[in-house]
């Protein structure tokens, strides 16, 4: 359902400011029209802002909350599959030393997943690595940030490293981001994998 609600300034300027809300998401738009010393001028801006979702609770795989934002180095990332190619879908099972994964993130570096908690969760729980869709290459770091603030991270780990099993103190944490690095030397064969990322949370 869209609602839309618009105030008019009662101005020379004309300056409308139009408020409209779609589901969880806001759109402002303002415009303004004027003129100065006989030179007329249209002036827009519009902002698109995001609602808060309720805080997650129970036992929750991170691929079934909502992004609160989601930025990859190559293609979208791709939930309960690997990272795959440019498309949205194009990934395969995750898959990391010859193990399959039924729930996860794929991602290729620089990545940057963000979900919402509201404070309601104390623990992320992952098993991190490259996938195996790209043999020995790809170097990548896995960092789990709260609130802007990093509370580890991995060292960089190849196609060839053994997978390293995540389990971090997350108590009061707001803003998730979850981070894939490029290993410093460029994001090809980048794809790294979230498997099995769970948050827990209060009931």
């Amino acid at each position: 359902m869209l609602i839309e609600r618009s105030l008019s300034c009662a101005s020379s300027h004309g300056l409308q400011l139009v408020i409209r809300r779609v589901q969880s998401s806001f759109n402002f738009f303002r415009a303004a029209d004027y003129q100065q010393r006989g030179d007329s001028q249209d002036l827009s801006d519009t902002r698109d802002v995001h609602a808060l979702p309720s805080p997650p609770s129970g036992e929750v795989a991170v691929s079934s909350l909502p992004f609160f934002s989601a930025t990859n180095g190559w293609g979208p990332v791709e939930r309960n599959t690997s990272n795959g190619e440019q498309a949205a879908g194009d990934g395969q099972p995750i898959t990391l030393n010859g193990v399959v994964y039924a729930s996860g993130l794929g991602t290729n570096a620089v990545s940057d997943v963000a979900v919402y908690l509201g404070g309601n969760c104390t623990r992320f729980t992952a098993t991190v690595g490259v996938d195996d869709e790209q043999g020995a290459a790809g170097s990548v770091t896995f960092s789990v940030v709260k609130d802007g603030t990093t509370l580890t991270t991995t060292p960089v780990l190849t196609g060839s490293s053994a997978s390293i099993d995540l389990n971090v103190d997350i108590t009061g944490t707001q803003l998730l981001d979850l981070v894939v690095g490029d290993g410093g030397n460029g994001n090809g064969n980048d794809h790294g994998d979230w498997a099995n990322a769970e948050v827990q949370c209060a009931d």
